[in-house]
């Protein structure tokens, strides 16, 4: 039965093309996500790691409880003892202890930087711009930081960049840079370029270099270091040698980490980060297998169909039913063992460019190589094998059942009654269960991750509800569809006709276009309706034409650049706005710190009641919202605390209400109080600006920019910026809308492009005696176009209605998180699913219409 099985994998190798590809599609998607996976998390482990390979301890200051002398909300400075205990003479110390073998002291921190265009450079990486001092040793290298190009720095005017950082910005030695830590711009000029083996750099970040006494003044205080690395001679236990560290430090100001602890708090840290990375890429894989399990199934039947009277004549002659289905088996093990293969090279490619395609942001994702593990391969074989096996498990069975000599009598087997009542009760059951469970969930508008979970789990449902009954709304929506087909003559009659001869392969075929229409059309409509309610708050209530923020600044706005700011050509109005925290009640909530005389001129205040005017010490002003959750009105006294740890409750004065407003925040209070009260008292967080004439340009942009120095921790944006800014988090989405039509439409390409071409095999007579009546080779292939037509337009039918539905009441929880969501229907786009399925429809049949068509008249009518 094996070398059946393999006759017949070469007897059919043309009309099993189909399925192949089908398989190597899903097989690719499976293994390249998976490698994309494992790729991705290597990288941004290495991006956002510290090696600790030939580091056995690290020294770092330990911080002071909240409230103790020396305790800051914003790390270390001058007067800070706590957070510069770190010294030279410790340093020492720790080298003369018995297993050192070398002492590294470190002053570390963060830099971001201007490119030579004066933007900040790869500033959507948090992790991105890292900071530290050129430590010479006794030959005056660093060894972490070989110079390629260049000298090392030597003042505080000086700074040296590694060989990525000079590329990306465009940097030549001898040139100004501007940059700045964590306040002010700088302006320092490059004399070194080094290389360096850090993973956080070499993954795509930054690296900027002081002399070893700027570093001190910028991250720790003069004198004073951040961290001390000891290396231990071999043979030495880490863990003792920590122990005798940990002796000689300061009691309660210093403490002492073995490399291996760090490295294990830093691995469960990584993972918590990179933990989604992969799931973008899984759904990818996932809809491709699903989908490409109809081609394969579809196609095992259709074969096993036109093989009906083969098998009869296997068991005739003694084949037992064990042996034909054994034979099936076979064959697609032979199919899954070549699109295994097939599919993981092709994986491989699909992973390499992922992080390209996904960049979409403008900020690519951390580079690396690519990274091929047990798991991709072992999945390859799995899914390719598999599936196949699986999808002609049922067809195999199915034909092994059936007598010997009722198998020579008739090719086709249609399904019985009790089969189709079966299929109707199952299919309706799974419809009332998913749109029960959607439609509980609309009422709910409670955007929960138990909801959400919930909501998936009921679309599945609908989707698998739709793929049971298609076979029986195959016939009405079909005949319904043949009323506009047969206007358009013969042809069109015909192909009605024929998409109608078997229900279940016209369903078949067309399941796979109606799940990835499903799929594209509701998140279309949700990312669609989200992005629309997002554009309408990210601007909300803010009448300024500008907004100057703070992008990684813990210190907010430099008070001489508000001051600039307000002075600046082309400024009407400026105004600084401190944003902190408000606990009240039991949770926590944003508060804005304002002028209350500037403040009109710049937000949008719509008060319930009350009025901005009495705005003061101990007077504040609160959202309908948060008014409604804590039960208060204007006059009323409520206690609540502003700012960090340090701060009492103390009652306030509600002095008004205002309609929710995003950027006011949830409350509202007197500036002077807020910046006392916050964790950096004085600090700034936005300046709203009103420009003259009431409108953005570029012009005043430039000089908004230049009044804040350029500092590359600032951004300056209009309010198109803003809206921008608020839909750039629908990026993802949009990728993975049209990734999903591009692999459903290819996919269902693929599978009506078999089932014609099968069709078109098993009606070759037919097609002869049409044409041996009449009917000319343009008729030939428009009546198979329009059959490839009727059964596009069938899937993206059901598509169109299933997605709909799912994304009319997922929407209802979205509503219940995001305020302002209401349907909208993306026209433009359910005009392109539509077009891209017929299109799909059309493209698929242009072959096997050629084929067709090409039939001689009397050799068709002759074959048996």
């Amino acid at each position: 039965m094996l070398k059946t099985a393999l006759r017949n994998v070469l007897a059919h190798k043309a009309r099993l093309l189909m399925t192949v590809l089908a398989v190597t599609l899903g097989v690719a998607f499976v293994s390249g996500a998976l490698v994309f996976a494992d790729s991705s998390t290597a990288a941004h482990r290495a991006a956002l790691s510290k090696d600790y390979a030939d580091i056995a301890v690290t020294v770092t200051p330990k911080d002071p409880p909240p409230g103790a002398p020396g305790a800051t909300g914003s790390g270390g400075s001058a007067g800070d003892e706590h957070a510069t205990v770190l010294d030279d003479v410790l340093a020492r110390d720790l080298a003369a202890l018995p297993g050192v073998a070398a002492v590294r002291p470190s002053a570390d921190g963060l830099a971001t930087l201007n490119a030579s265009d004066g933007n900040p450079l790869r500033t959507g990486r948090v992790w991105a711009h890292r900071a530290a001092a050129y430590v010479p040793g006794a030959d005056g290298k660093d060894r972490r930081h070989p110079l390629t190009e260049g000298r090392a720095p030597r003042n505080g005017e000086e700074i040296a960049v590694d060989s990525g950082t000079a590329a990306a910005g465009r940097f030549r030695i001898g040139e100004e840079i501007t940059l700045a830590t964590d306040g002010p711009a700088m302006t320092k000029r490059l004399v070194g370029i080094v290389t360096t083996r850090d993973t956080r750099v070499t993954a795509g970040g930054t690296l900027v270099l002081f002399d070893r006494a700027t570093a001190q003044q910028l991250f720790a205080s003069p004198g004073r270091y951040t961290s001390i690395d000891l290396s231990a001679v071999p043979g030495t236990d880490t863990a003792e040698l920590a122990r005798r560290v940990a002796a000689r430090l300061p009691a309660g100001r210093a403490e002492a980490t073995t490399g291996t602890a760090q490295a294990a708090q830093q691995a469960v840290l990584v993972d918590t980060l990179t933990r989604g990375n992969e799931k973008l890429s899984l759904v990818f894989a996932g809809v491709a297998l699903f989908i490409g399990s109809f081609l394969i199934v579809n196609t095992f039947t259709m074969l096993v169909a036109r093989r009906t009277r083969e098998i009869a004549l296997l068991r005739a002659i003694g084949a037992t039913r064990r042996q034909v289905v054994r034979s099936l088996l076979w064959e697609a093990v032979l199919l899954g063992l070549a699109a295994s293969t097939l599919g993981f090279l092709l994986g491989l490619a699909i992973a390499s460019v992922l992080p390209e395609v996904l960049s979409t942001t403008g900020e690519p994702l951390p580079r690396g190589p690519l990274v091929i593990g047990p798991l991709p391969v072992a999945a390859a074989l799995a899914v390719g094998v598999g599936v196949t096996v699986l999808a002609a498990w049922l067809p195999s069975r199915r034909a092994a059942r059936i007598a010997p000599i009722e198998a020579l009598r008739a090719a086709e087997q249609p399904p019985t009654a009790t089969a189709s009542r079966v299929r109707g009760a199952a299919g309706t059951l799974l419809l009332a269960l998913g749109a029960g469970l959607l439609l509980s969930l609309a009422g709910a508008k409670d955007a929960s991750e138990e909801n959400l979970q919930s909501a998936m789990f009921g679309c599945a449902l609908l989707v698998i509800a739709m793929i049971v009954l298609a076979p029986l709304l195959a016939v009405p929506v079909i005949r319904l569809s043949g009323r506009l087909t047969g206007r358009l003559g013969i042809a069109g009659h015909l192909a009605h006709r024929n998409a109608l001869r078997d229900p279940r392969r016209t369903a078949a075929t067309a399941s796979a276009l109606m799940v990835s229409t499903a799929l594209v059309a509701g998140l279309a409509v949700i990312g669609h309706s989200t992005g629309q309610a997002l554009d309408r708050r990210a601007a909300a209530g803010l009448s300024a034409d500008y907004v100057i923020s703070t992008h990684t600044s813990s210190a907010g706005i430099d008070p001489a650049a508000v001051q600039r700011v307000t002075t600046a050509p082309g400024v009407r109005t400026a105004t600084a706005v401190t944003d902190s925290t408000l606990y009240i009640g039991g949770g926590v909530r944003e508060m804005s710190g304002v002028d209350p005389a500037a403040a009109p001129s710049v937000m949008e205040l719509d008060f319930v009641s009350g009025s901005l005017k009495d705005l003061g010490p101990g007077r504040i002003a609160l959202s309908s919202t948060l008014a409604r959750e804590n039960g208060v009105r204007a006059g009323d006294r409520i206690d609540a605390r502003i700012g960090g740890p340090g701060q009492d409750r103390t009652p306030y004065t509600v002095i008004g209400v205002y309609e929710d407003n995003p950027t006011a925040r949830d409350a509202l209070g007197a500036r002077t109080e807020v910046q006392d009260k916050s964790l950096d008292p004085g600090s700034v967080q936005r300046v709203l600006v009103r420009a003259d004439g009431g409108a953005a340009d570029a012009a005043t942009k430039d000089r908004l920019r230049t009044a804040t120095g350029n500092n590359p921790l600032l951004r300056v944006q209009d309010r198109q910026e803003l809206v921008q800014e608020a839909a750039g988090s629908l990026s993802t989405l949009l990728t993975l809308t049209y990734g999903l039509l591009a692999i459903g439409g290819v996919i269902a390409a693929l599978g009506i492009m078999n089932t014609l071409a099968m069709s078109v095999s098993d009606r070759t007579r037919e097609i002869g005696v049409l044409r041996a009546i009449g009917m000319d080779r343009a008729g030939i292939r428009r009546t198979i176009r329009l059959e490839s037509l009727t059964v596009a337009a069938f899937g993206t039918l059901l598509g169109l209605a299933a997605g709909l539905f799912g994304a009319w009441t997922v929407g209802a929880l979205t509503n219940g998180a995001l305020k302002g969501y209401s349907l909208a229907l993306p026209w433009g786009t359910l005009l392109l699913v539509c077009v891209t399925s017929l299109a799909t429809g059309a493209v698929a049949a242009a072959l096997p219409a050629r084929r067709a068509a090409a039939l001689s008249p009397l050799e068709a009518v002759a074959e048996l």
